[in-house]
């Protein structure tokens, strides 16, 4: 079996890879050839933080696939200088169950959370979008505004956090990935929504970011955090004037904070789901329907995209000679 580092993952797949084969995963997720069961979650209260066990099986293109993710996401490990994400996925044979790679997880979620992001921005937002505005500066951020710049002729990134020290280190980060856009760190929300046309919210937080008046009519939005019921980022407002697409509906009614609040709330209802991403990529239903229309892709993260992007990575490692092979 091969083993692969970060390092690994990050050679052997780029981020237009990666979209690619989120979107080929998400469209076998729609048109069942997918088996994906619900995360199983484990809490851990102190220090306070959550593990999931996410299995899949992939029966389409480009080729079979089985593996596991195991993720946990420990908030406070910031503090002690440590990634907030930790996770490994294992590969296997789809026809025999033999262990094919173990890969670290911790670069290959973000960039797979990325990427559906990516796939979300390539169907839903307007063509002519020109301004990004990333929500939140962790692991997530950078992915996500690589992303939607290899789908977007985005211009201009406003980087809105709760603190201006970690904006600046995101800022940096983008420069030493190779962006060259305009990065600019905004004041308040207020300031990148008044001209944001795709928005990435990418944070643990409680309560929603921002007012939904704030929202430029046409704006996209990526809401890739709020993965359990109790965190919220986008205002129920928005959501009910949204055409809201999600990853999978049983799992987003399950764990996405944003649409169980709002629903309880009595702003939404089940019905404003209009699908799910992988029949807006496939084309059986449409993405958005006006330039002034407001979309809204929530993601709480399935495992089809870890299987998918870690399949490639394997694939692509082997060719390059990358990682190490070992005799279990």
């Amino acid at each position: 079996m091969r083993v692969l580092s970060a390092d690994d993952v990050r050679r052997a797949v780029p981020m237009q890879a990666a979209i690619d084969a989120v979107e080929a995963a998400f469209m076998g997720l729609a048109t069942g050839q997918a088996d994906v069961p619900l995360r199983v979650q484990i809490a851990t209260p102190a220090p306070q933080g959550v593990s999931f066990c996410m299995p899949a099986r992939l029966g389409g293109a480009p080729a079979p696939a089985l593996g596991v993710k195991v993720v946990s996401v420990f908030p406070g490990n910031l503090g002690r200088g440590e990634p907030s994400i930790y996770a490994l996925v294992n590969l296997f044979d789809p026809a025999s169950g033999r262990p094919l790679a173990v890969i670290d997880g911790t670069y290959l979620t973000a960039l797979r959370t990325g990427a559906a992001s990516g796939v979300a921005t390539r169907h839903l937002a307007r063509t002519e979008a020109r301004v990004l505005a990333i929500f939140g500066a962790g692991a997530q951020a950078l992915p996500q505004v690589l992303a939607v710049c290899t789908v977007r002729p985005i211009e201009r990134v406003w980087i809105v956090n709760r603190t201006a020290e970690r904006a600046r280190l995101l800022a940096a980060r983008l420069r030493d990935a190779g962006l060259t856009q305009d990065l600019r760190i905004a004041r308040g929300p207020a300031q990148a929504l008044a001209e944001a046309d795709v928005v990435c919210t990418a944070t643990s937080s409680p309560t929603p970011l921002f007012a939904d008046a704030e929202l430029r009519p046409g704006t996209h939005i990526n809401a890739i955090g709020a993965y359990r019921p109790a965190m919220a980022e986008i205002p129920p407002a928005t959501l009910a004037r949204a055409r809201i697409v999600v990853d999978q509906r049983q799992a987003a009614w399950a764990e996405a904070g944003d649409l169980i609040q709002a629903r309880e709330a009595g702003a939404i209802s089940e019905a404003h789901i209009v699908g799910e991403l992988g029949d807006v990529a496939a084309g059986t239903i449409p993405g958005r329907s006006g330039s002034a229309e407001i979309t809204c892709f929530k993601s709480v993260g399935n495992a089809v995209q870890d299987v998918a992007v870690a399949a490639l990575a394997l694939t692509r490692a082997s060719e390059l000679g990358l990682g190490v092979e070992l005799e279990l």
